[in-house]
C-alpha cells in the first residue's frame, strides 16, 4: 500500500520514522512518500519537503508567515492528489495538519491521525473537526481517550512511543572522552529545543546563570538541522555543545534546564530533575494564555496531573530564578525526592507499549477491512 505522512517538527520526523519501520513489518510492500525530516527519508520515503523549512513558533509568527504556509499548503495538496495514497497520516503539527485532512476528506482519501494535536490544551471543540475529518486517531497520552470520549469519538491508545524509545535505548560507553568532558565534574544538560526560534529565545536566558555553578560542566543538546556555527557563541569554558546525543546526555546528567515539549517527558523518563522553561513573544504568550485551557505546559507535570517539576513561563524565566530552581534539583535531596517520585508514577502510567508496532498494526488491520 501506499502511504503519505506529513510530520513538521524534530519530534514528529522521529515518531514517524519508527511507525513507517513497523509499517513495513506489517506490510513489506509498503510505499512512503512524506513531509518530514531525515529519519523518515532514511527509512525509504521520498521526502517532499524537509520540517525546517515549515518550522514556525507562537501565533504572531504564524500569522506573519502566512503567504509561506499557503504556498506549502497548496503544494501539499497537489502532490497529494497527483501520488493518490492508499492513506494519509498525520503526525501532530495541527495548524497544518488539520488543512490538509479537510482537503483528503473531501477527495476521498483516508485519513489517518498518529500522536493526537493537542486540543485538549486549547480549542477543544476542534474536536467536533477531527470527528467529521479523521478516519481514525491514534493517541499516545493516557488522559487523551478519556478526552476524546467525552466527545462520543472513540479513539485507539496505544501507548507511548516516547518511552518505548527511551527504554530501548542502548548506552554507549565512551561518552565523556568522545566528546572532550571532564568524568569527574557532574553535567547539567541544557535541553533549549530543536527550532531556531525557540533556541533565540531560551539559550541565551539558560547561560546566564554560569558564575554560581562553576562546580558543574554545563552541556547543551544541539541538533544537526541547524548549522554547527550558530552554536559556537555559547560555547566556552564550562559550556559544551554536543549534536544529536540528548539520550547518552541525558543518562549522564545530574540535572537538566528543558524547553517544554517532549524532552521534558524524556528527561523525566530518563530521572533527572529538571528545571522546564519557555518563553514565546509578548503579544503570542497573551494570545496563548488566553485560549489555553490545561494548568501546566509540560507533558511531566500534564501526564501527573499535578505538579511535578517546576515551570518557568515567561516573565517568570529570568536568570534570578533559574539560579534558584536549578540549585533546588541539585542539592535539596527532600526535593530531589518528591520530583523522582513523580517520575515514577509517570512511568508506572505509561509503561512499555511498542506503541508504533501495536499503531501500525492497527493501521494495515483498518485499511484491510
Amino acid at each position: 500500500m501506499k502511504y503519505y505522512l506529513i510530520a513538521g517538527e524534530r519530534s514528529g520526523d522521529f515518531h514517524a520514522a519508527r511507525l513507517m519501520r513497523a509499517l513495513k513489518q506489517q506490510d513489506p510492500q509498503a510505499e512512503f512518500r512524506c513531509w518530514g525530516g531525515d529519519l523518515m527519508q532514511a527509512e525509504g520515503s521520498t521526502l517532499v519537503h524537509h520540517y525546517q523549512e515549515m518550522a514556525i513558533m507562537g501565533f504572531v509568527e504564524a500569522a506573519t508567515s502566512i503567504f509561506r504556509f499557503r504556498g506549502f499548503l497548496k503544494e501539499c495538496q497537489q502532490d497529494l492528489l497527483a501520488y493518490q495514497p492508499d492513506v494519509l497520516i498525520l503526525v501532530d503539527y495541527a495548524g497544518f495538519n488539520m488543512r490538509v485532512a479537510k482537503f483528503a476528506k473531501e477527495k476521498g482519501l483516508k485519513v489517518f491521525y498518529y500522536i493526537s494535536p493537542k486540543i485538549w490544551a486549547w480549542n477543544q471543540g476542534r474536536v467536533h473537526k477531527i470527528k467529521a475529518l479523521v478516519d481514525k486517531m491514534f493517541v499516545i497520552l493516557p488522559f487523551e481517550k478519556e478526552f476524546y470520549q467525552r466527545f462520543g469519538y472513540d479513539v485507539d491508545y496505544i501507548g507511548n512511543p516516547t518511552a518505548d524509545a527511551v527504554y530501548e535505548h542502548q548506552p554507549t560507553d565512551d561518552f565523556h572522552h568522545r566528546n572532550n568532558l571532564d568524568p569527574e565534574t557532574p553535567i547539567i544538560a541544557v535541553l533549549p529545543g530543536s527550532r531556531k526560534q525557540e533556541i533565540e529565545e531560551m539559550l541565551f536566558e539558560m547561560l546566564r546563570i554560569l558564575p554560581p555553578f562553576f562546580d558543574y560542566q554545563f552541556v547543551v543538546a544541539g541538533v544537526k538541522n541547524l548549522d554547527a556555527n550558530y552554536y559556537a557563541h555559547f560555547e566556552r569554558n564550562n559550556v559544551r555543545i554536543i549534536f544529536e546525543q540528548t539520550y547518552d546526555l541525558l543518562r549522564h546528567a545530574k540535572a537538566a534546564l528543558v524547553t517544554s515539549g517532549t524532552a521534558t517527558l524524556e528527561t523525566a523518563l530518563f530521572d533527572v530533575p529538571q528545571v522546564v522553561c519557555y518563553r514565546t513573544s509578548a503579544i503570542s504568550y497573551r494570545i496563548g494564555k488566553a485560549v489555553i485551557k490545561v494548568p501546566f505546559i509540560s507533558l511531566v507535570n500534564l501526564i501527573a496531573e499535578r505538579e511535578v517539576v517546576k515551570e518557568l513561563i515567561q516573565g517568570e524565566f529570568t536568570a534570578r530564578n533559574l539560579v534558584t530552581e536549578l540549585q533546588r534539583v541539585l542539592d535539596d535531596e527532600q526535593y530531589i525526592g518528591k520530583v523522582k517520585a513523580g517520575y515514577a508514577e509517570i512511568r508506572e502510567k505509561l509503561g512499555r507499549s511498542n506503541a508504533a508496532e501495536k499503531a501500525a498494526e492497527l493501521m494495515v488491520g483498518y485499511l484491510k477491512k
